[in-house]
């Protein structure tokens, strides 16, 4: 077992605290996304098994050993991770290729240059390699930080909301490149995610906290197919969301159904068309149903009323 979380109990303050008692596991070369709402703990959470914070009771144990956080450690941090946050901290009057390199050996120059390229490569940075961080936009600044990690090939990486500042073809293009790359060095890591849905193809394992509590902690399609709570569901996106006296109205088995999940068809329980708009590689529709508004994604428009059925 990499990463062992036992009993842990933390609070930034006496009347209320964030973690009481939180118990995980992570398994080695493991991606892993740590999900929930802001405010739910995730950044706290990589703090803590970095060594950021000191935590009151329980244990973190890391490849074997007990870390000691800020109390016992004259450097914080922790020598086997690296933890790219919010904050990049990269060096201002250094070039991209130098801020890369930081961590590397000049032992063999030659060899050091070939993997800051390679590095560059995998975040999609290469043209970047002479210019200096200021000129450089937050997400292209969180991208250098994280080939910097990747440099020293850390036993876990440690990423908080890595594509939050990056534009979709960006982090359609980082996501993949990155992914591949840890798999390939064998690296562990840890992402904490408000969008799963961008993510979830490349998973192991969805770690998710609601007001610090362990919700979820299961395997990607377990998580998506069966949510523990609506809490849940919604964090892969668009979601209907039915109560108990609304599942029984309709005959169906669970509380939330994803709009690709209710289909058109010959037969089923009539609906009337609210709006049917376009959205790319489908079509976004409102229906009203025995009183209930539902979101159902076609490949074409829909008009008036259709009948409706659910996987």
């Amino acid at each position: 077992m990499l990463l062992e979380i036992n009993n842990l109990y933390f609070s930034y303050s006496r009347e209320k605290p964030l973690f009481e008692n939180l118990n995980l596991r992570f398994e080695e070369g493991k991606i892993i996304a740590l999900a929930g709402e802001s405010g739910c703990g995730k950044s706290t959470l990589l703090s803590l098994i970095y060594g950021l914070l000191d935590w009151q009771s329980g244990d973190i144990i890391f490849d074997g050993e007990k870390l000691l956080g800020p109390k016992g450690n004259l450097v914080p941090g922790e020598a086997k991770m690296k933890f790219v946050a919010q904050n990049f901290d990269l060096m201002p009057y250094a070039t991209v290729a130098e801020n890369v390199g930081k961590f590397i050996s000049n032992i063999n120059l030659s060899k050091k240059k070939e993997t800051v390229s390679e590095l560059l490569e995998v975040v999609g940075l290469e043209e970047f390699a002479n210019v200096l961080p200021k000129y450089l936009s937050g997400g292209q600044q969180q991208r250098v930080a994280i080939a910097r990690a990747l440099s020293v090939l850390p036993k876990l990486l440690i990423l908080d909301e890595p594509f939050s500042n990056l534009d979709f073809p960006r982090k359609i293009e980082l996501r993949e490149k990155l992914f591949r790359y840890v798999k390939q060095q064998h690296i562990s890591l840890i992402i904490s995610t408000h969008e799963l849905q961008d993510i979830i193809p490349w998973l192991d394992q969805i770690v998710v906290l609601q007001n610090g509590r362990l919700i979820q902690n299961e395997k990607p399609e377990e998580t998506f197919r069966n949510p523990y709570n609506s809490y849940v569901a919604k964090l892969f996106g668009e979601v209907n969301i039915f109560s108990e006296t609304e599942m029984a109205d309709f005959g169906i088995r669970k509380f939330s159904y994803y709009p690709k999940e209710i289909k058109v068809s010959e037969n089923g329980i009539e609906a009337e068309v609210l709006e049917s708009r376009f959205a790319g590689n489908h079509y976004w529709n409102k229906l009203t149903a025995k009183n209930k508004e539902l979101f159902i994604y076609t490949d074409h428009r829909i008009e008036k009323s259709v009948n409706i059925t659910f996987d």
